[in-house]
């Protein structure tokens, strides 16, 4: 009967053997917290009715047979969001004299993941096929490994047929049990551990942003009298805020914790857009010290002009003369008077003019040399972080 397990005595169990490999990572999913990839399992088990002696079938040890003419264990993978054979299903078992069935089947798997992007984009993430019976318990069904850890790497690695973003690290294999209502079921854990290649995230992403942050620092050494260096400063911080926007699609909005990444760009954005602040309250003192009032002396010009109209008229006698000296030294007095105070006036507004720009150059400075400080701890801080 190809129903009922091919056991003699029905209290034994059926021993069901597995290998698994990984021949393609096709896709990491971090918003879908998913990943498809393509496996090939091979598994044999003992059927205990097909067992034979070569010398009385013509010497023959193995044969082929279709699938539907014998028991089949039914093995799942739990995690599987999607299964499909890769290519056509495998009809055929392999048929052994000592009673053993050999069969192999590719299969393409979508199976939920979880993933830690803290460290993304150099990140490792670890995923687990477990294979399973929905129906068997383990006094009906065990699984058990074939091979070890290392030749299921190795072979894993030799077959790998791309060389995408994904590198695969190891594969791991690991026994457990489960009870499901209150029947103990066995659980073979195959842990497969892959590795970012973060090349195209560094040259697309994390360049840029470090480019614009150095760009920030040297736009310092822009005059300050004219607009063009808050209006570079501001177009800057509007190309990172672009950026801030591709990562927004890059990166799962269910994340535990912040990403590296995304303290690396919020920090760079905030520390930008307090250096547009510092931008902003310099270009202000400047200004506020570049209102300076000419002073014209009006009064002092208007009694000179008069006093040149008196001494033109001719005098009558010896003591207009005289008066008319005494009344043009006053005057002259009076005119320098106004002048000196006008002098002393526009000199005292040149002295402010002179403080607020030597203040807002003070403040220049200050910021700067802390902008930097701040900069190089911050990326010291993130480098430790990202590369423990």
């Amino acid at each position: 009967m190809t129903s009922m397990r091919p056991v003699l005595k029905w209290k034994t169990p059926t021993y069901v053997f597995v290998d698994l490999l990984v021949t393609s990572i096709t896709e990491v999913n971090e918003k879908a917290q998913s990943l498809s990839t393509q496996v090939t399992v091979i598994h044999g088990w003992v059927n205990q009715f097909t067992v034979w002696n070569p010398d009385d079938f013509c010497g023959i040890t193995e044969c082929s047979v279709k699938k539907d003419m014998i028991w089949t264990p039914d093995i799942s993978i739990t995690e599987s969001i999607k299964t499909e054979f890769a290519t056509m299903e495998n009809q055929y078992v392999q048929l052994l004299n000592a009673g053993i069935v050999v069969t192999s089947n590719t299969f393409t798997v979508t199976m939920a993941c979880k993933m830690n992007l803290h460290q993304f984009p150099f990140d490792v993430q670890s995923c687990t096929f477990t294979l399973q019976s929905p129906i068997h318990t383990t006094e009906e069904l065990i699984i058990n490994p074939v091979s070890d850890a290392s030749f299921l790497t190795l072979s894993s690695k030799k077959a790998f047929q791309t060389q995408g973003e994904w590198e695969l690290l190891s594969l791991n294999t690991s026994k457990a049990n489960v009870s499901t209502f209150g029947h103990p079921q066995d659980q073979l854990i195959y842990k497969i551990t892959i590795k970012r290649r973060p090349l195209l995230y560094v040259i697309n992403f994390l360049m840029p942003v470090l480019y614009f942050l150095i760009l920030d620092l040297a736009s310092f050494f822009i005059d300050s009298s004219g607009g063009e260096k808050l209006g570079f400063k501001v177009t800057l911080l509007l190309s990172v805020s672009v950026l801030l926007l591709l990562l927004q699609d890059m990166l799962p909005s269910t994340a535990n914790d912040i990403p590296l990444i995304g303290i690396y760009c919020i920090v760079i954005f905030t520390l930008m857009a307090i250096s547009v602040l510092e931008t902003i309250f310099v270009n202000f003192l400047i200004a506020k010290g570049n209102r300076t009032v000419s002073v014209r002396p009006k009064e002092s010009s208007s009694a000179l002009s008069d006093a040149v109209k008196d001494t033109k008229s001719p005098p009558d006698s010896e003591t207009d003369r005289n008066e008319e000296r005494l009344y043009t030294l006053d005057i002259l007095k009076q005119i320098l008077v106004e002048f000196q105070a006008a002098a002393t006036q526009q000199n005292q507004q040149e002295r402010k003019c002179l403080s607020w720009t030597r203040v807002a150059t003070i403040v220049d400075v200050i910021f700067y040399f802390l902008y930097v400080i701040a900069v190089i701890v911050f990326l010291i801080t993130l480098s430790k972080a990202w590369f423990p």
